[in-house]
């Protein structure tokens, strides 16, 4: 099973390269967009979610719940700059 399937899924639609990796069961993505470096690392600490530094490039963030929609959401925002 891969972890942050939908995430990606997405990468792959929009053609950016990415790099995958899974430990503990948990997914982590590296990927570059407009020549910045953007990461997801998933973790679970009781509760599931990820660390990423989508929304303000080099401050980390945590999300919660449904957040592979959520990150998507925020890469969509992207394309409208």
């Amino acid at each position: 099973m891969a972890y942050l399937e939908k995430i990606q899924v997405y990468l792959k639609e929009q053609g950016w390269e990415y790099r995958y990796s899974e430990e503990d069961g948990c997914g982590s993505i590296d990927f570059d967009y407009r020549g910045v470096p953007y990461h997801i690392w998933e973790f679970d600490e009781g509760e599931r979610g990820v660390e990423t530094n989508l929304r303000h490039g080099g401050r980390q963030e945590e999300f919660y719940g449904d957040y592979e929609t959520a990150l998507i959401a925020l890469m969509e925002e992207w394309k409208q700059n």
